[in-house]
């Protein structure tokens, strides 16, 4: 009795519990459910929608011209809602086919079978998001707007899209490096002017509400935007494209026909700094016949090498600025054309024809000798001053343009513990020194454009909508690097280089290019010296309005000389700029041909008339008798016409045949037939030739006579067309009266 009652003391308690604890859970729920209710429900809410950024649509890249460089196009990511309320099965069954049909025939990636059971599986398992397609361009789009069941929209078709922005490059690999890239989710490198203007270029994201979804789907779930995204701001950068186009041709075919492992070439306006071309190749190492635009040759520190020969002019200016006495006619001995520096030799590239030449046939023949035999004699003692004369032109200094990632220039000081005995000769000719292609060329540009250094310019305007926003002027790096003096001199050596030295294949019959020619040793590969071949110049040489520079390294064939590899390319750039800007052309013109200002001829006939017309052409006419209405032309010049006095009035009165040679038929018409002198028959086209009743005869009133026209040999014109004959208007009727 004990045991039975101990259990029961037990079940009723634990019964308690359980009842207890009921109690609880449904208080707590009613709680939740009533009290705090609203609460939860947000917060249910609030993970299952959020507002998703909406990317503004990028701003475009123009170039000089107005052709697009870069652009942003729409791609959208579509969708549809299966189980909208409006789809009934009776609408689904009748629609799913030609649905189905419609988007495996445009996209061509799924069959209509695998579409249809796709859709069907979605709606038995009440999916409210499928995935139709993602990436689909705005035509596609448009045409699947049209499709069955798609083209009723979202609420009753259950259509839904959404718009992405992808980067264009309309002309594809042309200045794909100049253009660059952004990194996209983290993927890549940013670079180029994408870079640099990135907050110009990318405008304000928009913001739009959207409700997660079975599969972990983000749909939207209205249709409209909560806030609109704004659109990014346009730059028009200097490139022109079709200079671009050449530029990169051209280097690739050198490339490839020279074997070499990469080059760059740089085309640039000298009096502004705009850059009109920029081309960076290099070899492909999985495929070696082609080349692709990897890296900045022109700007980055990859490009950033030796300059070699290119900067003798750099060493030949610092000592013209220094050591006013150094002429281009001073002799400079170079021997045979070795020399040695604390028993280092340096040589010349070719045994020189005679041992004693001047500066002027140093640069232009390119002697290592000479050069370091000048700077020797000038800085030997102070070296710091020859490198402070380097810095003070500015060749050690960043150039701070808008590409990103220009390497910094090295010319070593005298401080710096690796200078060395040597170290002042090797540096004069280019080594023991490190400079970009573009900071070279920028150097040579200076010193053409009267000693001016310019900022190198990439980019010329930011525009919206077609709105100037704002615009880049030239701007001036230094004003002068060097004097006046130096630049006459400086011109007179890089035009002998092309005219006498090793750039003599650059000579052209149309203009004259000036510049320096650059070889290198740049190492050695399977104990093979490998060379860098260059040209820096500028053209026209007489109105110097561009320079460019080409670098070509490591060419794998015999032929490594910059005339001989890197002039080529400098020459075909300039031949097509050349050929398309007609500012740069010598007016056609500018001297007046003798054809240009010879009198026309001239028929026989009506003086004020004649008068006129002369007046008009501005061509001198000189008249016996002002008072004469009848008169012959005859030219007294190539650059003047006499009218003599025809008193033909007179004649016809006495009855006597005048002489009509020379004259219209219209004018000798009207004389014969005033006052019924003669009747006219006329044959063929022109001024009179031929007349049937001799000059000088008698005839009676109407008599006949025939006229024959042609091409007169005196005083007509080359070419004549056929004469209207016309009736006397007024003009001849007040002349018939005065006749009379």
């Amino acid at each position: 009795m004990e045991i039975k009652k101990d259990i029961l003391w037990r079940v009723y308690l634990i019964y308690f519990i359980i009842c207890l604890f009921g109690v609880a859970i449904i208080s707590k729920i009613c709680i939740i459910q009533f009290k705090e209710g609203d609460k939860w429900r947000a917060q249910a809410q609030s993970f299952s929608t959020k507002f998703i950024d909406i990317e503004a649509v990028r701003g475009n890249i123009y170039d000089a011209n107005g052709s697009l460089l870069a652009t942003s196009l729409p791609y959208f990511q579509t969708g549809m809602d299966v189980n909208t309320d409006a789809i009934t099965d009776d609408i689904f069954e009748k629609n799913i086919d030609s649905l189905t049909y419609c988007l495996s025939h445009l996209f061509k990636d799924k069959t209509q079978k695998e579409y249809a059971k796709l859709l069907t599986k979605a709606r038995k398992e009440n999916d409210r998001w499928v995935v139709l397609q993602n990436d689909v361009s705005y035509a596609n789009l448009q045409k699947m707007k049209r499709f069955p069941l798609l083209r009723k929209g979202k609420n009753r078709g259950g259509f839904v899209y959404l718009q992405t922005n992808k980067r264009e490059l309309p002309f594809q690999f042309l200045a794909a490096h100049t253009i660059g890239k952004l990194n996209v989710d983290g993927r890549g490198n940013s670079f180029g002017l994408e870079k640099f203007f990135d907050t110009t270029l990318q405008g304000k994201s928009g913001h739009r509400l959207m409700q997660k979804i079975a599969g972990n789907v983000w749909r939207p779930i209205n249709d409209d935007n909560e806030v609109d995204p704004e659109d990014g701001n346009d730059i028009v950068s200097t490139i022109d494209i079709n200079v671009q186009d050449v530029a990169e041709n051209s280097l690739m075919n050198c490339l490839k026909k020279h074997g070499a492992d990469h080059g760059c070439l740089v085309l640039m306006e000298i009096k502004t700094g705009e850059v009109k071309a920029i081309a960076n190749l290099t070899r492909n190492n999985k495929d070696t016949s082609k080349y692709n635009d990897d890296l900045n040759y022109a700007v980055g520190d990859k490009g950033c090498t030796v300059p070699g020969s290119t900067f003798k002019l750099p060493s030949l200016v610092a000592a013209m600025e220094d050591h006013k006495l150094l002429r281009l006619d001073s002799i400079v001995d170079i021997g045979d054309g070795t020399c040695y520096y604390h028993e280092k030799k340096v040589s010349d590239s070719h045994h020189p024809e005679k041992s004693n030449i001047t500066v002027q046939e140093v640069f232009e023949q390119s002697s290592n000798v000479g050069v370091t035999k000048i700077i020797t004699k000038c800085y030997e003692g102070h070296p710091q001053m020859y490198i402070d004369r380097l810095y003070k032109m500015g060749l050690n200094s960043k150039l701070d343009i808008t590409i990103p990632g220009e390497a910094t220039p090295y010319i070593k000081n005298t401080k710096d513990r690796t200078w060395s005995e040597i170290s002042l000769q090797w540096i004069s000719y280019g080594y023991e020194s490190r400079i970009t292609p573009l900071q070279i060329l920028n150097f040579y540009s200076a010193v053409v454009n009267n000693g001016m250094m310019m900022r190198p310019m990439f980019v010329k305007e930011i525009k919206n909508r077609g709105k100037t926003l704002k615009t880049f002027e030239p701007e001036v790096i230094n004003p002068s690097i060097c004097s006046q003096a130096t630049v006459e001199k400086a011109k007179r050596m890089m035009e002998g280089v092309v005219l006498n030295g090793t750039g003599k294949g650059l000579k052209g019959s149309c203009y004259q290019i000036a510049g320096k020619t650059g070889t290198a040793q740049i190492g050695k590969v399977n104990g093979k010296m490998t060379y860098q071949a260059s040209f820096v110049g500028y053209f026209p040489a007489d109105k110097p309005k561009y320079s460019c520079i080409v670098v070509i390294s490591a060419p794998s064939g015999d032929a490594y000389y910059g005339a001989a590899v890197a002039g080529p390319v400098f020459k075909d750039v300039a031949d097509k700029v050349y050929s398309t800007s007609l500012e740069i052309h010598k007016e056609i013109n500018a001297v007046v041909p003798p054809f240009a200002v010879k009198a026309p001829q001239v028929k026989n006939g009506y003086q004020p008339e004649i008068e006129t017309v002369l007046t008009a052409l501005k061509v001198k006419n000189a008249t016996n008798d002002g008072r004469a209405d009848w008169v012959s032309a005859s030219s007294v010049d190539s650059s003047a016409i006499n009218l003599s006095s025809k008193n033909i009035e007179e004649t016809l009165k006495k009855l006597i045949v005048p002489n009509l040679k020379g004259m219209s038929a219209k004018d000798a018409l009207f004389l014969l037939e005033n006052n019924n002198y003669l009747k006219v028959k006329i044959a063929g086209s022109g001024g009179v030739v031929k007349q049937s009743l001799e000059a000088g005869t008698s005839f009676k009133k109407g008599d006949e006579i025939e006229l024959e026209l042609g091409v007169s040999n005196s005083n007509s014109s080359s070419e004549e067309k056929k004469v209207a004959i016309e009736k006397p208007t007024k003009k001849t009727e007040l002349l018939a009266k005065k006749g009379n």
